[in-house]
């Protein structure tokens, strides 16, 4: 019959700590293999998405700027054929009013299609400069795309090796967690949150705390080793176990 949370002693509590920290401790190391890879791998596949966001408002630029170009190039077959026809209109005008304002609509038709020109270069310029941004865009996600294919492989090929271990690990911390009081484990997991080495539970050794190293007074090690209260450090408010746990885990 496994012990209750209600029947849990003192010591009962301390040892469930300890060994819950241990394996805790061991899950933190089989993360700590994975390194920074997380993070990276999630910054790339950011990254990769923004990079094909751009890439496709970059083409979309580009075909507004085509059709920017056939839009005036329509303009100039459209004053081309005005010209011709008020050309041919002057042929057969009556008087001299009718040929000037005639002659005034061809040359109004002529500098549109001068300004029309002028427009086109500017957007076969723009059209120019696009292309290549777009070419560099597209090298650089490929770029991208091989480094994070890697650094995906490399995280699985981890993944995979821990996965069984970090598993068995986890689901021992769990039933673990599930022994001790709610808020004997809220306060242990905010420690090791805290913490820098994720340590929340650590023996008294050499007469000292196994998280901060300061010294602990020999009173206050009669009071950790009778164990029958939590006691934490003054100096850095970690639990602190005797040393004889460190002995009693391993058996």
């Amino acid at each position: 019959m496994k012990t209750t949370e209600k029947e849990m002693t003192v010591e009962e509590k301390l040892q469930a700590l300890y060994r819950l920290q241990v394996v805790d401790s061991d899950i933190d190391k089989i993360r700590t293999l994975r390194g920074e890879l997380p993070l990276e791998v999630q910054d790339l596949e950011d990254e990769v998405e923004g990079l094909e966001t751009r890439i496709g408002k970059l083409n979309e630029e580009f075909s507004e700027l085509e059709k920017s170009i056939k839009n005036k190039q329509n303009e100039i077959v459209d004053a081309e054929n005005l010209i011709k026809k008020y050309e041919e209109q002057q042929n057969n005008v009556r008087n001299n009013r009718e040929y000037d304002s005639l002659s005034k609509e061809i040359e109004y038709q002529t500098l549109e299609i001068e300004l029309c020109n002028k427009k086109i270069k500017e957007f076969a310029a723009l059209k120019d400069e696009k292309a290549v941004v777009i070419e560099e865009s597209k090298k650089n996600l490929e770029e991208m795309k091989a480094d994070l294919e890697s650094k995906k492989s490399e995280l699985d090929s981890i993944i995979s090796d821990t996965r069984k271990d970090e598993e068995a690990l986890i689901d021992e911390s769990e039933k673990i967690s599930d022994r001790i009081d709610n808020r004997l484990i809220t306060a242990y997991r905010r420690i090791r949150q805290n913490a820098r080495n994720g340590l929340a539970v650590v023996p008294v050794q050499r007469d000292a705390c196994g998280g901060c190293f300061n010294q602990i007074p020999p009173q206050r090690q009669l009071d950790i080793k009778s164990r029958k209260k939590i006691i934490v450090c003054e100096y850095c408010g970690r639990i602190l176990v005797d040393d004889d746990i460190l002995v009693e885990e391993k058996l």
